[in-house]
């Protein structure tokens, strides 16, 4: 019989307690539990007690539940060795947003990933996994990217907002460019986020705008 709604509340309560406490044996058996919501809090307890393997949350990967998913992303932004690649076209937005975030957390990026990430800011259909995407690619900085970066800053708005901070790493006559492009661009946070790259003294932060 299905569990109901208070007991599993109860036990994702048990295993948030016991992350704090300690118990890594009570939280590593809430990984094969029914409830996404329990799966998803077991391997972030297990995360905080620093006692999570790159095995264990590649089990999670395909995980049924989209909020496994999207956890297993976030947290794999800690561990290089955990594929999140097929995650950047998974069916649920936020979990392939969340993959595209990881890989630009990342310490090191394979080529495989690169690759991923530069598909996923020109083709992803969703406007969150291209925005999220392009801006890794800047984060990352390999000049592999870049050509994404520009056709990004063509893009719907949030993106082109985040196409223009993600220029930073890079120079060249093509970068110059998109960023006088930027200057004139429609979009108000477009232009005040190239002026801010091209006159980083001026004072002010960056605006990506939502």
């Amino acid at each position: 019989m299905a569990e109901d709604f208070k007991t599993i509340a109860a036990k994702r309560l048990e295993i948030i307690e016991a992350g704090f406490s300690g118990d890594a044996d009570i939280v590593r058996a809430a990984l094969t539990h029914a409830s996404g919501d329990v799966r998803s809090s077991a391997l972030s307890s297990l995360h905080r007690l620093h006692v999570l393997s790159a095995t264990e949350l590649s089990e999670h990967v395909g995980d049924v539940s989209e909020i496994v998913r999207r956890n297993v992303a976030q947290i794999a932004a800690d561990f290089d060795a955990v594929d999140v690649v097929p995650l950047l076209t998974d069916l649920d937005v936020f979990v392939a947003e969340m993959a595209a975030w990881a890989l630009g957390e990342r310490n090191n990026t394979t080529d495989a990933e690169l690759f991923a990430l530069i598909d996923a800011s020109e083709n992803a259909q969703e406007q969150l996994v291209r925005e999220a995407a392009t801006a890794s690619l800047g984060a990352i900085g390999d000049v592999r990217g870049l050509p994404a970066i520009l056709r990004a800053c063509t893009d719907k708005p949030a993106i082109r907002r985040r196409a223009v901070l993600a220029l930073a790493p890079f120079e060249g006559v093509d970068v110059d460019t998109a960023l006088e492009n930027a200057l004139t661009d429609r979009d108000w946070q477009v232009r005040q986020n190239a002026q801010d790259m091209l006159n980083p003294r001026d004072g002010g932060g960056a605006v990506i705008g939502e």
